[in-house]
């Protein structure tokens, strides 16, 4: 068995393992490495394990590198999920093996290996977020009908406020960035480029689906997700501050759920929470249950699990101080901070 660095002219052979492979996601698809590439300036390392002409596994890791964060490996960073994918425990040995390598080489603090699984290793791992998976239906009824009658009376009130929605592709990218530059500074979090997401919608398209919900024609909530077999990836999604306790939301959500047991889907991946939150509450009333997320380390500088994450005391501070910067400030700077937190 060989382990090889892929390169674009791999990138058929990949996409074809993904799509046949059952635990691989849209997160593994090749063109990431690309994006991440040419938007972030991240090296990265596309690992595959081939026997013969056959292949057995891939492992897509980004490289991020800053001042404030320092150096991060991680399969992947921005993403719900990563990992290696394999046929066989053989085959996922041997891909650990080669990132400790890359760890070492590149003088790396750690590789942060986001899996739904533990890896067949006892490598440290955290246990502080859930992805939250609502099962769907062809008939988008027999969901409707299994809501709790008080989530059903919120939804019909949310229509009755005047909230409809539009769904599309990159034409609506525009509006799309203007909300969830909005919302992400009201929350204290940095947000990249929009040329980040540009690019996601042209080398992705057309597994790329985008939501807004609008309020007489204004819009303020939208939604960014990725297509995969039959699963929907909610990537990134926002609502404008002063409509965020409205029930915006539920309009938004609800003709999600319509447009994608319609298409056939038969999961939506709501993105992760952490245990007992706010945003797993919320999610719950959509019939979405939790699932572990494992995330998992190969140390190397670092002698620790990090603690990368908004409920560190140490982020505090920063958080509260970005709620208060202008808009226009945030748009400028934010992609420099965003592009190294993973």
């Amino acid at each position: 068995m060989n382990i090889i660095h892929c390169t674009p002219s791999h990138s058929t052979q990949w996409d074809d393992f993904v799509m046949q492979y059952e635990m691989a996601t849209f997160y593994h698809r090749f063109a990431w490495k690309e994006i991440n590439e040419k938007c972030f300036g991240h090296k990265t390392f596309y690992l595959a394990a081939i026997e013969g002409n056959q292949l057995r596994g891939i492992f897509p890791i980004i490289f991020l590198k800053s001042r404030l964060f320092g150096k991060i490996l991680c399969s992947m960073p921005f993403m719900n999920l990563g990992g290696p994918c394999t046929t066989d425990r053989e085959t996922e040995d041997a891909l650990l093996d080669e990132t400790r390598k890359i760890l070492e080489v590149n003088k790396a603090d750690y590789l942060e290996i986001r899996s739904l699984s533990k890896l067949n290793t006892s490598l440290p791992v955290a246990e502080h977020k859930i992805s939250m998976t609502v099962d769907l239906a062809n008939d988008p009824e027999v969901i409707w009908k299994a809501f709790k009658s008080k989530h059903r009376t919120n939804i019909r009130n949310a229509y009755n406020q005047g909230f409809t929605t539009l769904t599309g592709g990159e034409e609506l990218l525009d509006d799309f960035y203007k909300i969830l530059a909005e919302s992400w500074r009201s929350l204290g979090t940095p947000l990249y480029a929009k040329s980040y997401f540009k690019e996601i919608t042209k080398q992705l398209a057309p597994t790329i689906s985008i939501f807004l919900v609008l309020h007489h024609d204004k819009p303020v909530g939208t939604a960014f997700n990725g297509l995969h077999r039959k699963t929907v990836e909610g990537l990134w999604a926002g609502t404008v501050a002063e409509y965020r306790r409205s029930d915006a939301n539920y309009v938004l959500y609800w003709e999600m759920i319509k447009h994608y047991c319609e298409a056939g889907f038969g999961k939506f991946h709501l993105g992760r929470s952490t245990v007992d939150s706010g945003a797993e509450a919320f999610k719950k009333k959509w019939l979405a249950y939790g699932s572990q997320l494992y995330w998992q380390y190969i140390l190397g500088r670092t002698r620790e699990i990090p603690r990368l994450n908004v409920n560190n005391p140490k982020y505090q501070l920063a958080i509260r101080a970005w709620k208060r910067l202008p808009l226009k400030l945030t748009k400028r700077i934010g992609p420099i901070i965003a592009k190294s937190i993973p």
